[in-house]
């Protein structure tokens, strides 16, 4: 039996970290929840997740700027961004940085669990996620 996949949940909303936690807990991941990206980054010293769910909308580093840093890191780790400020600009840059998906809140639970699953899927099969 394999361990849990680990998600990172990157946003500055405590009630958001915590419901996705709860979410991502009971669909069978180990959710690992930080209040910003330079937590967050600070984090990949000594464990690295499965995926992250990215807020784009955070003070300090934003969401691209931590997608800029583990690009330059060259550190790969799917990304799927969140934020509460859709844009047609802005998801179009974030897939362009990286980004595995893009999805505006609130998110839907059983879209984001499917989500995450085909990612970890396709990232064990080899593809270039």
């Amino acid at each position: 039996m394999g361990e849990r996949p680990v998600i990172a949940i990157v946003d500055d909303e405590e009630s958001v970290r915590r419901a996705l936690a709860r979410v991502l807990s009971v669909s069978s991941f180990t959710a690992r929840a930080f209040g910003s990206g330079h937590e967050f980054l600070e984090s990949l010293a000594t464990q690295r997740p499965d995926c992250v769910v990215l807020d784009y909308q955070m003070p300090g580093l934003t969401g691209r700027d931590v997608q800029r840093r583990l690009a330059l890191a060259r550190i790969s780790i799917p990304i799927i961004v969140v934020t509460a400020h859709d844009q047609p600009a802005l998801r179009e840059q974030c897939l362009a940085d990286g980004a595995v998906a893009y999805l505006a809140k609130p998110l839907q639970r059983e879209l984001l669990v499917a989500l995450i699953n085909d990612v970890l899927r396709q990232r064990a099969a080899g593809s270039a996620v």
